[in-house]
């Protein structure tokens, strides 16, 4: 049988969002009950392993133009209400100093992820946050003038509750979707998920053995009807396709494409920053100046050798070949090769690779000033929950951070407010 206990707040979920929307909430709402629940029996698995175990925190710069899915306006609104650079001084607050790498990426400065997650439990041991892992949430419902929030052997009732349960992405860290279920059984709507930020598997051997190779590239993804998106970043080459910063960015465009039954084609610039007009102009240098060395020699000198080989003969042109004996047609059709080759893209490695979801409960059925639900009173949205996934580089904890902000400040008044 299952033991009843009240509490003024119940967030469910102890991940990024969900730890900062408690925090958020008890610091404001002194002597409030807040409960915080998890169905993993140890709390952060997602934090500990994002940033390969070092987490990248947030960014020097975020904006809407850092994400996607759901309306800009919206994401632009509460990201201001908690900007990363807010969010860079509570984790300094909390004993979390961070500095910068590379694109603005901000690391705390032992490059471990395990003293932010550690930082944030001890800021919710401070802030007396009752957090409970291993406490799986089996159903949600409206109960008179709040929430039932019940488990296999507890059930709490609560005024306010904060959905802050994740996506479908890295299962293994507890992860599976279950939250989207209980905000439908609430009334919510819901934009359906793909995985996002996650590598590509493709069908050409021809790249997979370039496994290991990293290099700048360029990830074009045309998708019909739209205009095409053009992604720029490091490209690494796989056993299986494609990873890297660019590729992860692009997945979650050929997802969206694949599950709208939309025609998509992706391709790879692998001199990015060049032109038709720019690489002839280099190709004419080249010329006069090592008119014996071979095209492959020559291309060496834009990208690693492997690459430089591999990209001569999907132009069809012989390794052997020297610029003085290369055919003008041959030239530019190398050149447009390294300007826009398809690849052959047959899926990606799934949810279990995945470092995102995208789609999630529409943006139109939050208030963006308060997270709070527009179809049901009193229960907040955060974080993964939502319509809404960010490029690689710090951008998804930045909102899980804000969302989680605007929630838990919000649900303090509204605990404080006459009648709550």
């Amino acid at each position: 049988m299952s033991t009843a206990e009240t509490a003024d707040v119940v967030v469910i979920g102890a991940g990024a969002a969900g730890l900062m929307t408690s925090i958020a909430c008890a610091r404001l709402a002194s002597g409030a009950r807040v409960v915080c629940v998890d169905g993993a029996r140890a709390i952060g698995a997602k934090i500990l392993v994002s940033g390969g175990t070092r987490c990248n925190v947030t960014n020097r710069v975020v904006d809407e133009r850092d994400f996607w899915g759901g309306s800009p306006r919206v994401v632009r609104s509460v990201l201001r209400a908690f900007s990363a650079t807010r969010a860079a001084a509570f984790f300094g607050e909390i004993g979390v100093p961070l500095h910068e790498e590379e694109d603005g990426k901000l690391f705390p400065d032992t490059n471990r992820a395990r003293t932010v997650l550690d930082a944030l439990l001890r800021e919710c041991a401070r802030t007396r946050v009752d957090v409970r892992a291993g406490h799986r949430v089996v159903a949600l419902a409206r109960e008179h003038d709040g929430f039932v929030v019940e488990t296999p052997h507890m059930r709490w009732r609560a005024p306010v509750v904060a959905l802050a349960t994740g996506g479908r992405s890295l299962p293994k860290s507890g992860s599976d979707g279950f939250g989207y279920s209980l905000a439908a059984a609430l009334g919510h709507g819901h934009v359906q998920t793909t995985p996002a930020l996650v590598p590509l598997v493709l069908g050409t051997d021809a790249l997979t053995r370039l496994s290991g190779v990293a290099h700048p590239a360029a990830v074009i993804v045309r998708v019909e009807r739209l205009a095409p998106v053009t992604l720029t970043g490091s490209l690494l080459w796989t056993h299986f396709g494609a990873s890297g910063p660019v590729v992860l960015n692009a997945s979650r465009h050929w997802h969206r494409a694949v599950l709208e039954r939309r025609p998509v084609h992706v391709s790879v610039r692998v001199c990015p920053g060049h032109t038709f007009e720019s690489l002839e102009e280099w190709w004419g240098a080249a010329l006069s100046e090592r008119p014996r060395a071979t095209v492959t020699a020559a291309l060496a000198r834009l990208l690693p050798a492997s690459v430089a080989e591999t990209w001569a003969a999907i132009a069809g042109v012989e390794s052997v070949r020297t610029l003085a004996h290369l055919e003008r047609d041959e030239r530019r059709g190398l050149v447009r090769a390294l300007l826009d080759t398809p690849l052959d893209v047959r899926d990606s490695r799934g949810y279990n690779y995945a470092e995102v979801t995208a789609g999630g409960v529409p943006l139109t059925e939050i208030d963006p000033a308060t997270m709070e639900s527009r179809v049901c009173p009193g229960l907040y949205l955060v974080g993964e929950m939502l319509d809404v996934d960010g490029r690689i580089g710090g951008f998804n904890f930045q909102w899980a951070w804000s969302s989680g902000w605007v929630a838990g400040t919000a649900m303090a008044r509204t605990l404080a407010s006459p009648g709550a």
